[in-house]
């Protein structure tokens, strides 16, 4: 049979077919690899640091994660030490780095090179609009700013009572100037209520007028921790406050909104207490200084008394009227008792004054009554002065004039 035109051809005329290649776990690997590492190259990612870890190597592992996903990441140990950072369990941070694909494990990693805390840019941010606003309405300015007073009497506090700063303040001024007598008023001083109960303690010191300065402040602590320093709300209560403030927020290099507005700046709540009243023991020492400059101040007019009558009897002139010396003999002899006379005044002058600032300098020595017999209770290294502050809970000193004596643990 012919058959004219072409014909198709039938499934056994057909030419037989390839399969495809199938790859290897390593070849689908490696091109998954290839085409991630591709188009994740110096990426950045925010999230929560969970279970964070140092290897033996001195590499660091850890999770970053949210509500819907989790990272695994690395940061090899030369970024470590050249970051120098300590990373915490549930810290928001922005890691920025390269998406690897770990073949033996088949799993894709963060290789970390940067990591910043998140939120620090906005906080910044609004931390500089806020200091440029009140700068611009005359906070800042120096023409508003009081004088600390010499020798205050009382000092407020406004800061945590269970706080580190609080401790240290009173510890200093304690040990600086020990009739002195401190008012705290308890405020948070972090979280979303701690701007609004300082602005508020600020404010109740101001109307009660109970203490000569006031001391505001926290310890040191991250830009967020340091945040309600920072508020609005307080800056314009120490701006209209009428009682001299110090601010004393966080350490050194921290610089708060309400450190430019108050009077008063102080790198560390220490540093404010050291600010605020002088050391008595200096003090003591100034007046021994000055009572050994008086002693040679009357000794060398003297001194120089002496030298002039000798200059004065050597001269030609006196020379020409010995003959009448015999006649002011008796007005010479007068003339040294005065002057013997008034120096031994003026010696007595001086050290009645010496002995008058000495006498009120030992009057306000807390360890006087000890020399008389008294004895004084401690607790955590203070003063117990009233029962209200006895805690019969916690071990005490007995403090008598040559030693210390512990209650039992």
């Amino acid at each position: 049979m012919i058959i004219d035109g072409p014909m198709e051809p039938t499934l056994f005329d057909q030419p037989s077919a390839q399969p495809p290649a199938i790859p290897t776990v390593t070849e689908f690997t490696g091109k998954v690899k290839a085409l991630i590492e591709d188009h994740f190259y110096d990426v950045m990612v925010e999230g929560e640091v969970s279970q964070p870890k140092i290897s033996r190597n001195g590499h660091m592992y850890f999770t970053l994660k949210d509500e819907g996903a989790q990272l695994p990441c690395v940061i090899w140990r030369s970024t470590l030490n050249r970051l120098d950072l300590q990373l915490e369990q549930g810290q928001q941070i922005i890691a920025g780095g390269d998406l690897q694909v770990y073949a033996p494990h088949g799993r894709y990693q963060l290789i970390v090179k940067s990591v910043q805390q998140a939120g620090l840019g906005t906080l910044q941010l609004a931390f500089e609009r806020l200091k440029k606003k009140l700068e611009e309405e005359g906070l800042f300015d120096p023409a508003h700013k009081q004088s600390l007073p010499e020798l205050p009497k009382t000092v407020g506090v406004v800061t945590s009572a269970t706080g580190a700063a609080f401790q240290d303040i009173r510890s200093t001024l304690e040990r600086r100037w020990p009739l002195l007598t401190v008012k705290l008023h308890h405020a948070s001083v972090q979280g979303t209520s701690a701007a609004a109960e300082i602005a508020s303690a600020i404010r109740w010191f101001d109307q009660h007028q109970n203490v000569d300065v006031l001391i505001i402040g926290r310890g040191g602590g991250s830009l967020e921790d340091l945040w309600p320093f920072n508020e609005e709300a307080v800056a314009r209560a120490v701006y209209e406050c009428s009682i001299p403030i110090v601010s004393a927020v966080g350490h050194e290099t921290d610089f708060s909104i309400s450190d430019f507005v108050a009077d008063v700046r102080a790198a560390t709540p220490t540093q404010a207490a050291t600010a605020i009243v002088p050391d008595i023991n200096e003090m003591r020492m100034f007046v021994e200084d000055q009572q050994r400059r008086v002693e040679e101040a009357v000794r060398s007019q003297i001194r120089r008394k002496k030298e002039l009558v000798e200059y004065y009897g050597k001269t030609y002139a006196l020379q020409q009227v010995r003959e009448k010396a015999a006649q002011l003999g008796r007005k010479r002899i007068d003339l040294d008792h005065r002057l013997k006379a008034r120096t031994s005044e003026l010696l007595y002058q001086k050290r009645s004054r010496y002995q008058e600032l000495h006498s009120r300098l030992e009057q306000l020595n807390p360890k006087a009554p000890l020399e008389k017999g008294f004895t004084r209770i401690l607790q955590d290294d203070s003063w117990i002065r009233s029962s209200s502050q006895f805690n019969p809970e916690k071990e005490f000193e007995i403090e008598w004039k040559d030693g210390k004596v512990k209650s039992p643990g």
